[in-house]
């Protein structure tokens, strides 16, 4: 399985930075909607030159003008976005068109979705690469969240997917085990007082 890590700061000096720390110990670079929001794209194309070896995951979560969206990320040296799962049929069909004629990938973005496993079929049907049973920082927060509940998601949807929501050493096994191709953390690793030590022991917890 591998290892994403979800770089969710606001410079891209920082997240150049937080990438260098870990990237001996994770597969994906993963450039938070927070920080292409406040950098723009010119924070992908830092990171892609930064590290030509690794996946470069621009989280875009798209809803609208799908192959649009995507065309400028690959352009500027994404290999995969988001979008997401409650965008029109018609965006995430544009965003993997987008996707073809780069030879790069689109992964929908289950947030807010209540029917994930029905609807990661649905848009696995329609091209996408996979989907990433995710909830988000907002949804973390609130009484009752489990993880469990994404990795049962996961293994009832029956295509590829990632599991994002709070993923750390002592679960990231757990998401292994329910069938995930990539764990997504974020918190865990540039939280950590040691951030090249919290993205090994989540390497370590794989071994």
């Amino acid at each position: 399985m591998k290892i994403q890590f979800a770089i969710d700061t606001l410079t891209t000096a920082h997240a150049l930075e937080l990438a260098a720390a870990a990237a001996p110990y994770v597969d994906v670079l993963e450039l938070g909607t927070p920080l292409i929001k406040s950098e723009g794209l010119r924070a992908v194309t830092a990171m892609r030159e930064a590290h030509p070896d690794k996946v470069i995951f621009a989280d875009l979560k798209t809803m609208d003008a799908g192959a649009l969206e995507a065309d400028i990320a690959f352009q500027a040296g994404a290999d995969l976005v988001t979008v997401l799962g409650t965008a029109d049929d018609s965006t995430i069909a544009g965003a993997v068109e987008a996707a073809r004629s780069h030879g790069k990938g689109v992964v929908v973005d289950l947030i807010g979705v209540s029917e994930k496993a029905a609807r990661a079929a649905e848009v696995v049907a329609l091209g996408a690469t996979s989907v990433e049973m995710h909830a988000g920082l907002d949804e973390q927060a609130q009484d009752g969240y489990a993880l469990d509940d994404l990795l049962a998601a996961g293994r009832a949807a029956g295509v590829p997917f990632s599991v994002a929501g709070g993923v750390n050493a002592s679960s990231i096994a757990d998401v292994a085990a329910a069938g995930a191709h990539t764990a997504v953390a974020g918190g865990a690793i540039y939280g950590a007082p040691d951030v090249a030590a919290a993205a090994a022991e989540l390497r370590a917890a794989l071994a």
